[in-house]
């Protein structure tokens, strides 16, 4: 235990992750400080291949630095491997014999270049200026077997601690001490909250999880706004800035500046990860006061799946006139549910989660 928590710390100390990549270019190892400095959780890219995660400019130097010799072969398909290699799924991948490879120790197995990796705490590009530094070593207990079934070899595989190239300022070190994040599916139904987002909202994962679909906590006033950049982040895979109030258990509003952001896998949309910064209410309400108070699209007609509603909703619109007071002509109880069901309104849509709410709240 004493080994595990000095371990923490040092990671938690240094600027950067630790990263071991396979000679095939998966993810075997990330510390979980990934997620400070690229905005994606641990288990989300281990096991996950790292070029998906790599500008496409930089994927030959990272592969190129994959291999012991810093030229990895490029075997044409239907050819046979060279002796004493088999072929993998990627044809640039060979299985090498012990013998083949150079000991550990040797000087040339060292590594120290530069990639732009895919960041989802970056506002501008999406992309962050790492460099690696490490050396290659053998990579054991994989235990992968061949076709015929024999038991491959350890292989050499990339060990290497990732740093930005520019060092944070004392204002960044500050920020991101406060910034939380979340996980949701596409349609923004919370998956998982950091263990600041737990601090700050003072749920646990089941209780975000048992709320249904994220717009719950998304003050009433906020909802249009918030699905109208959840729109725009699903056509553009980002959502901009969007800066809006989240419930906390104890029934209080906190102030959040939020960017929303599409993470893919094979290609495809797969879940939507949350950077948040906690606002104090002054600045939330100077943001409040820019936000352009057009109404994107309506409740009866909606858009796409997360906002179907199949009948309009008599009286709806005056919970956003009001600019987030309670209405005293309708209380927002489990009866306004119940009614919102038998008119075929999804409770998993907009419109459904906003008529879930609990009026007393506002």
């Amino acid at each position: 235990d004493c080994g595990l928590y000095l371990l923490i710390s040092l990671l938690q100390a240094l600027n950067g992750f630790v990263l071991v990549v396979t000679s095939e270019g998966l993810i075997f190892y990330s510390s979980h400080t990934i997620q400070d400095y690229l905005g994606f959780h641990q288990t989300d890219v281990m096991h996950q291949s790292v070029f998906e995660l790599i500008h496409a400019e930089d994927q030959p130097e990272f592969r190129r630095n994959l291999h012991w010799a810093l030229d990895p072969p490029c075997t044409p398909e239907g050819e046979p491997s060279p002796a004493g290699k088999s072929r993998l799924l990627d044809p640039s991948v060979v299985i090498y014999k012990p013998d083949q490879l150079p000991p550990e120790n040797y000087s040339f197995l060292e590594r120290n270049f530069v990639c732009h990796f895919c960041c989802l705490l970056d506002n501008s590009s999406g992309f962050l200026a790492l460099n690696l530094q490490g050396r290659l070593k053998f990579l054991h207990g994989q235990n992968k077997r061949s076709e015929d079934g024999s038991v491959l070899p350890p292989q050499l595989a990339l060990f290497a601690i990732s740093t930005p190239l520019q060092s944070p300022s004392i204002l960044q070190i500050r920020t991101k001490n406060m910034i939380f994040r979340t996980k949701h599916k596409l349609d923004f139904t919370p998956l998982a909250c950091d263990a600041k987002g737990k601090v700050i909202l003072g749920y646990t994962e089941a209780e975000l999880r048992m709320r249904g679909t994220g717009y719950q906590f998304v003050h009433v006033a906020d909802t249009l706004y918030c699905a109208e950049n959840h729109v725009r982040m699903m056509k553009t895979g980002e959502s901009g800035l969007t800066v809006f109030r989240l419930l906390t258990k104890d029934n209080r509003w906190k102030w959040v500046q939020a960017n929303v952001r599409l993470v893919y896998k094979n290609g495809k949309p797969e879940y939507i990860v949350v950077t948040q910064r906690p606002l104090v209410d002054e600045e939330g309400g100077e943001h409040l006061q820019k936000r352009p108070m057009h109404l994107p699209f309506t409740f009866a007609t909606g858009e796409a799946l997360l906002y179907q509603s199949t009948h309009p909703l008599p009286g709806f619109p005056d919970l956003f006139q009001s600019k987030g007071k309670p209405s005293k002509s309708k209380k927002l109880s489990c009866s306004n549910v119940e009614r919102s069901q038998k008119n075929g309104i999804d409770p998993r849509s907009l419109a459904g989660a906003v008529m879930r709410q609990d009026e007393v709240v506002y």
